[in-house]
């Protein structure tokens, strides 16, 4: 079996330091975020400037064995084993939404349901520029607010979230965005997985982030076998600790988004390929599967308009921009 560090080491020889498993959970972004340090400023310019590569080829495991009857124990080693390696892979790994404070984020979070994170960042400009504040958004006229958030779909039922939001901030809130998941939770149109987004990336209290590609990796790594994101997020949180859970959603969700696709992972082109019982699943040829590859892993521009200074790839294009 090659071992699962051949293919990340040399990988992250050229990227930032590897996220430390005791440091907080603080992603780039984040509204109370400070100021890196000298040196950190020019490695991330540094690393701005230079085209994100493929992760190293990794040759098929001569055997990856399906865990069944695996114990908690040895459950628990391999995936705290599968989130140090994501860790060396993405050492870079945000939020994918752009956003400049904990309002910003809770509307394009709500914003980002059905849609990429993609039309979202593309379409929140104009619309923050229109309504900066609580207060201003709960004022909107909603068929002016319907034909700003069209290109993200359902736009209707969004606006009609965002102006009982926008509302329930300013008249009980005091305008702010409340920082108590049961508080977040109570507003309309944010569920679990949108104030645990909203908690860890503004506010660096630590959360599960349970979307499409969290639940789909986590089940073909066999930590479970539940469906439903509540379950799931109870299961993955008995697994790690709660340091790691923000930082541990970013790299799941970067790699179910850049590699480990739906319909056809790119399993020849996986670092962590022989951490992972469900290998063989998509196409194993190493050049195929490079070409499977999104994002800045395959060479093309990430979701944000502004991303953090040390994303390795390029900027995403403005709503309409060739």
């Amino acid at each position: 079996m090659t071992s699962p560090k051949s293919g990340t080491r040399a990988k992250a020889a050229k990227a930032p330091a590897k996220v430390s498993a005791e440091a907080p959970a603080r992603t780039p972004g984040a509204a109370k975020v400070g100021k890196p340090a000298k040196s950190a400023k020019v490695a991330a310019s540094r690393r701005a400037t230079e085209p994100a590569k493929a992760p190293r080829t990794v040759k098929a495991p001569k055997s990856v064995k399906v865990p069944e009857g695996e114990s908690h124990l040895a459950l628990v080693r391999r995936a705290r084993r599968i989130n140090r390696e994501l860790a060396e892979v993405y050492p870079y790994a945000h939020p994918e939404l752009d956003f400049r404070n904990p309002f910003e984020l809770l509307v394009a979070t709500v914003l980002s349901a059905q849609t990429t994170d993609l039309r979202v960042n593309q379409t929140t400009p104009a619309l923050f520029a229109a309504y900066p504040t609580p207060e201003d958004m709960a004022a909107a006229v909603p068929e002016e607010m319907e034909e700003l958030i069209r290109p993200t779909g359902f736009f209707r039922a969004k606006t009609k979230s965002l102006l009982g939001l926008s509302a329930a901030l300013r008249d009980d809130f005091g305008g702010e965005v409340p920082d108590r998941l049961e508080d977040l939770v109570k507003l309309p149109g944010v569920g679990r997985k949108t104030a645990n987004v909203v908690l860890g990336n503004a506010y660096g209290v630590p959360g599960i982030t349970v979307d499409t590609h969290f639940g789909r990796l986590v089940r073909r790594w066999k930590w479970t076998d539940e469906e439903d994101p509540v379950k799931v997020e109870a299961v993955v949180a008995d697994i790690f600790p709660k340091s790691e859970w923000t930082m541990l959603s970013h790299r799941v969700i970067f790699h179910g988004r850049r590699i480990c696709h739906s319909r056809k992972p790119a399993c020849g082109a996986c670092p962590i390929a022989p951490l992972c019982p469900s290998y063989g699943e998509g196409e194993t040829d190493p050049e195929k599967a490079r070409k499977l590859l999104k994002y800045e892993m395959g060479g093309r521009p990430g979701q944000r308009l502004s991303p953090p200074p040390d994303f390795p790839g390029k900027p995403a294009p403005a709503l309409g921009a060739a």
